[in-house]
């Protein structure tokens, strides 16, 4: 019924009026700054369809000469078509068959970036991402999310972050750093203010809050170290895990036995690292082996899904390729033993056992986790320039981040049963 309609209402258009195709396969001059495109489309009313597994997963809208200039301003390719040829894409995509199908796009979602006030020696995949593709977001921390100020947002990044309240492992490398100490001051002085005692107490608090938005309706994408040490603060609530050299005691000798993994989003058996000098949280992430630390060997794999009856897998995979390159992270892949049943694969380091990105449902909300630091970084240092993504406008990997910017514009078709 839907199909029809809407092949009654473009063919019905006048003679004049045009739609546009917004290609997402090779022949797309921009795949980022299309996704900003879109958004800004969306952010003025206007809705449109994202054809996935069409083209590498293309967008159609009506093309206004206002939209029609913004593409060429942003340098995003795209085609004019007459109502009757878009009326033949979509038919052609919701044929029975097919692999591919038409989600509606319709609101531009209000984003939030979880990220400190204080300027940290790294940069971040997601707010890079959408500095270029020209997204608008907020960046809120700690007062903000305790404040219960995310009822405002329906996306939410998780910037580099330990919510394990351990400063993230740095403690070995760079406790003498001043960056380092700055941080570890603001975080303590943050934890007083809000009358916990460490800030392991304090980040605890901050991820409740973030697990509740998520089970209330909104949407969450994390990566690297903002992946795991999630759900192991969830899943240590009331215990103390933290070595003595980063919050002043002991942790607890029986805090293996008392894990609670009934709280946490993806992950389940885990064991935490009690050892303040290893760079690592736990053995949920998983380093590629010695002879594939390479950017030339090391890659991923794309799972295929049913566009038709698995949208949402569907749609954050889209891309115009199928393997994307590896990258390096506190955080680079997930062991696959350890995540819940549930939990959706999204895509996997072939042969390995190693998850790279995944997803599931929580409540009335999604959350999204991707392994990884920077998609065009392989290995990135702390005090690394940040990556200019003008050189990288094709970019697999970044494409797999603004798939999740877009997800919540389509939230109420995303619900179907």
């Amino acid at each position: 019924m839907r199909l029809a309609c809407l092949l009654l209402f473009l063919l019905t258009l006048p003679a004049s009026a045009q739609d546009v195709l917004i290609p997402m396969d090779e022949r797309q001059s921009d795949h980022l700054k299309a996704y900003g495109a879109v958004y800004w489309a969306l952010d003025r009313g206007m809705n449109v369809e994202w054809l996935l597994n069409y083209r590498g997963g293309s967008f159609l809208a009506n093309g206004t000469e206002a939209l029609q200039q913004e593409l060429r301003i942003r340098g995003v390719s795209f085609e004019s078509l007459g109502g009757g040829q878009s009326a033949q894409i979509i038919a052609e995509v919701e044929s029975e068959g097919s692999n591919t199908s038409v989600v509606r796009l319709e609101k531009a979602p209000k984003i939030a970036v979880y990220a400190p006030k204080q300027s940290l020696p790294w940069d971040d995949a997601v707010t890079l991402a959408l500095t270029y593709a020209e997204v608008p977001y907020d960046l809120v921390y700690d007062d903000e999310v305790l404040d219960d100020e995310l009822e405002e947002y329906d996306w939410l990044h998780l910037h580099h972050e330990d919510f394990t309240g351990q400063y993230g492992k740095f403690f070995a490398a760079y406790q003498n750093a001043a960056w380092y100490r700055e941080q570890v001051r603001e975080a303590e002085a943050s934890a007083r203010a809000y009358g916990f005692s460490k800030v392991s107490e304090l980040k605890l608090a901050v991820a409740e809050k973030i697990r509740g938005y998520v089970a209330g309706g909104g949407f969450l994408f994390a990566m690297c170290s903002g992946t795991d040490t999630f759900d192991i603060a969830l899943a240590a609530a009331g215990l103390d895990i933290v070595p003595q050299q980063l919050d002043g005691d002991t942790f607890d000798p029986d805090a293996l036995d008392r894990l609670d993994y009934s709280r946490t989003l993806a992950f389940q058996n885990f064991r935490p690292s009690f050892n303040a000098m290893e760079y690592e949280h736990s053995d949920i992430d998983v380093t590629p082996p010695p002879q594939l630390r390479n950017p030339a060997v090391d890659y991923f794999t794309l799972f295929d899904f049913s566009a038709k009856w698995d949208p949402v897998p569907t749609m954050l995979t889209q891309n115009h390729v199928a393997t994307v390159k590896g990258f390096m992270g506190q955080t680079t892949n997930f062991r696959k033993g350890l995540i819940k049943p549930g939990v959706v694969i999204l895509a996997e380091a072939p042969g390995r056992d190693e998850v790279r990105y995944l997803y599931g449902p929580l409540g009335q909300g999604f959350f999204a986790f991707y392994g990884g630091h920077d998609p065009e970084d392989y290995q990135h240092f702390v005090g690394d320039p940040p990556t200019d993504l003008a050189l990288h406008k094709h970019s697999p990997g970044y494409r797999l981040i603004l798939n999740n910017v877009l997800f919540p514009a389509a939230k109420k078709q995303k619900r179907k049963t």
